[in-house]
């Protein structure tokens, strides 16, 4: 049986990203799923940080049928900015996973699917202590890229950064990119890159396309996603303000730093908040038209929105800003706005669109095309796993 030692930068629970989506398809291989470390200042600002500390401290273990749950041990801050205490760091991990992998009956034949620039110097160390050749190890590391990690604000160094990306990227034997920016940038350091998108539940998120909202009950738009600092939130401000009898939906959990403050200002703009996945299509069902709104910067470009593949399976209208770039493609039975203006009349041509509309039709063909289904198969045949 195939063996996977994840490093992933995502929580398994509460949110499904990409690497939960993958991992769980991955039921003929044995994976160790290990949820990203917080450093031990994380919890002086971050509530959720300190249940992750918690549950390193409590050394649980979720099982998923093929799949086990671990949480990191705690880490030094300030690793991105620092490249020595990153290598540190890492040292320190290396031990832990030594310990995973041999409780797990793992030995050498393991895949290391990882997600993070600060995994470039796990390699060696790890290696060692498993009596393993660092090259070998290597060819068996897939890097699986998901966002500019350089972009991201905060206590990050983004020259230190990049240069631990480079060293994974040209070192890994596989490297996934989910946007064409990154695979860009990758695929110059290693040629065996491949652009993978992120996907979708078609199955969960099609279920929508079965109900049309109705005309009597107020316009409403809705946004699905984390509520994040690359979100245009001057866009949802001023979709408020254009339907008064309308509503704005929000549905994501709001990340620390984000001030939402101006919600006040807007009473026909309802915050839901974290939402099972398995509940979405509920909470979509009336709405009217559905909004990407990214705002323009480093990070958000080069992104690839698990909402935008949701938005498209629903069959619904999908309003968005031409960034990240990726929705361009999709610009034929899609509502681009280039900007705040024009997302505004471009919600009041969606909000009428007809059920009949051609547009529906393609838009959930295109979302079959991009499930999650779809983008393994094409991630086990460039590794060579179908059989």
């Amino acid at each position: 049986m195939r063996k996977i030692l994840c490093l992933s930068t995502s929580n398994y629970d509460p949110i499904p990203t990409r690497k939960q989506n993958v991992m769980n398809r991955m039921t003929d291989a044995q994976v160790l799923y290990v949820d990203p470390p917080v450093t031990l200042i994380a919890p002086l600002k971050d509530p959720h940080a300190r249940d992750r500390l918690h549950a390193y401290l409590q050394g649980g273990v979720l099982k998923r049928n093929h799949l086990k749950v671990y949480a990191s041990p705690p880490v030094l801050p300030f690793y991105n900015k620092l490249r020595g205490l990153n290598r540190y760091n890492q040292k320190k991990l290396a031990v832990y996973l030594k310990g995973l992998l041999k409780e797990n009956n793992f030995g050498h034949d393991f895949y290391l699917w990882c997600y993070s620039p600060s995994t470039a110097d796990l390699i060696a160390p790890l290696a060692g202590l498993l009596g393993m050749d660092a090259e070998a190890l290597w060819k068996r590391t897939i890097y699986d890229c998901v966002d500019r990690h350089s972009a991201y604000p905060g206590m990050i160094d983004p020259r230190v950064v990049d240069s631990m990306e480079e060293d994974l990227a040209r070192k890994a034997g596989t490297v996934f990119a989910t946007a064409q920016g990154l695979y860009d940038r990758l695929s110059a350091l290693n040629p065996n890159t491949h652009l993978i998108p992120n996907g979708v539940d078609y199955e969960l998120f099609s279920s929508v396309a079965e109900w049309t909202p109705q005309a009597e009950r107020p316009l409403t738009f809705g946004f699905v996603g984390m509520l994040q600092e690359c979100i245009d939130y001057d866009c949802i401000r001023a979709v408020s303000g254009a339907f008064p009898d309308g509503k704005v939906v929000l549905v994501g959990r709001s990340l620390p730093g984000v001030d939402l403050s101006w919600l006040r200002e807007y009473p026909n703009v309802e915050c839901r908040g974290l939402v099972p996945q398995d509940q979405l299509p509920r909470i979509m069902l009336p709405f009217h038209v559905c909004m990407n709104v990214f705002a323009h910067n480093e990070l958000s470009k080069d992104v690839s929105p698990l909402k935008f593949y949701e938005y498209l399976a629903t069959g619904k209208p999908v309003v968005s800003t031409p960034v990240p770039l990726q929705v361009k493609a999709y610009a034929d039975c899609i509502y681009l706005a280039e900007d705040t203006e024009e997302f505004i009349e471009k919600c009041r041509e969606a909000a009428g669109e007809s059920p009949d509309d051609p547009r529906r039709a393609e838009r959930m063909r295109l979302a079959r095309s991009c499930s999650w289904e779809e983008r393994l198969r094409a991630m086990r045949s460039i590794l060579g796993w179908i059989e």
